[in-house]
């Protein structure tokens, strides 16, 4: 032991939308806990709004805040990176040499984005018409990148899953062929994903089908993106015909690029990994396969559900009263049924709010069909949910509605 380690009853890997939602939690329903956040970042990120903000819709300024600000009270905040985990010990190491020790310990590191696995693009991301959304400072351009738009070839990709918000790279899609229709800019709107279909729920996907007709977008399936050549305005894709592989090079006037994403190297690298480099953890309790006193949550783990802001929204609970009912003996312990939420931007004015459970149940939280795009939803998605967000990271989780409610099968009609 040293004077560099600090000690806390729990301590919180990361303060992202779920590290500090649970330490926001864990400290209105027991005031006196000893609670620490390490998170090395000056600010945080709303990263939601980034779709609208390059679909020019939303200020960029008005997703960004010191996290200083975000601190739920009472919270210690470890200002520092972490780079390895000794869970036989209670101990996380840091990179200034320092460590804190536990006696529980909540995993909410979020994902990387691994820009450098597609050649050339972190050479040419923000000039050359190449843009992603999946970062603060290239979502206004983005826009820029739209509004642009003469003509020519529009390239939007989405690399395999699993991935932060499955539907943000068609998002964006929607937003720029609605603007090109409106403005009567006639460019050829391309959609690449490795995958084979839409997005991963049939019910979404058949009627998202729809909203790519109406835009009379091109979609490829099986097409992954390997490679760009920015200033030849040129990009390569590994395309998959069963076993074999072939790559196709394409010409683009703008290219929407959403990289590869990852387990954080330092959870990859860990104990708290399995085989596939993500933490793992009980799907249902949030509670880690092998470490009683390790908990789990967010973007990191191994749950088979949609990374996204409403997922934290209700895994946070269940980790907090799990980690209560370990800490005092007392209390219930809670489950988390796979919820998630993906407000999907039909067109400037419309959402499809799409919300499920683990293995594809529909479970939205209005008795109406959530295939039909609506206005209303627009309303949630530009207003509400920011001012929601920012609550939520202090503890304040607002209402859940969401259940298990049945639709006809026949598509209603879709007006994007």
């Amino acid at each position: 032991m040293n004077d560099s380690t600090m000690r806390h009853v729990v301590v919180i890997v990361g303060g992202g939308a779920a590290g500090l939602t649970v330490a926001g939690l864990l400290r209105r329903t027991q005031p006196d806990l000893d609670v620490a956040v390490i998170e090395p970042s000056e600010h945080h990120y709303y990263q939601p709004a980034w779709t609208l903000v390059g679909g020019g819709t939303y200020d960029i300024a008005r997703t960004r805040r010191l996290t200083a600000d975000c601190m739920p009270s009472g919270v210690t905040w470890i200002q520092d990176r972490v780079t390895g985990f000794a869970p036989d010990r209670n101990r996380v190491e840091l990179a200034s040499g320092a460590a804190a020790e536990y006696r529980y310990l909540v995993v909410a590191a979020g994902l990387q984005i691994d820009w450098g696995r597609i050649q050339g693009l972190e050479a040419t991301l923000g000039s050359n018409g190449v843009t992603s959304n999946y970062r603060y400072d290239l979502a206004p351009y983005t826009w820029e990148c739209i509004r642009s738009l003469r003509g020519g070839e529009a390239l939007f990709t989405q690399p395999a899953m699993p991935i932060k918000c499955a539907g943000a790279p068609q998002k964006i899609l929607y937003l720029a062929a609605d603007h090109c229709r409106g403005a009567g800019v006639s460019a050829g709107m391309h959609f690449f994903t490795p995958g084979p279909a839409m997005f991963g729920v049939p019910f979404y996907s058949r009627a998202l089908d729809k909203v790519v007709d109406h835009y009379g977008i091109q979609p490829h399936f099986a097409h992954n993106l390997v490679a760009v050549d920015g200033p030849a305005q040129k990009a390569v894709f590994e395309v998959a015909e069963g076993e074999e592989k072939r790559s196709v090079e394409l010409s683009f006037d703008l290219l929407h690029v959403v990289p590869p994403q990852s387990a954080p190297d330092f959870i990859k690298a860990s104990p708290l990994a399995d085989a596939s480099g993500w933490m793992s953890v009980d799907k249902h309790s949030l509670r880690h396969t092998g470490f009683d006193n390790v908990f789990g949550l967010g973007d990191c783990t191994t749950t088979p559900n949609s990374k996204t802001a409403a997922a934290v929204r209700c895994q946070a609970p269940v980790v907090v009263a799990n980690l209560l009912h370990a800490l005092h003996g007392k209390g219930t312990e809670r489950s988390y049924d796979g919820y998630a939420s993906c407000p999907l931007t039909t067109s400037n004015g419309r959402i499809m709010l799409a919300e499920f459970l683990y293995d594809g149940v529909v479970a939205p939280s209005f008795p109406v069909d959530p295939r039909i795009p609506r206005r209303a939803y627009w309303w949630l998605k530009k207003y509400y949910l920011p001012f929601l967000y920012w609550r939520m990271l202090k503890g304040h989780l607002g209402f859940d509605w969401h259940r298990q409610r049945s639709f006809p099968e026949a598509l209603p009609a879709i007006e994007p």
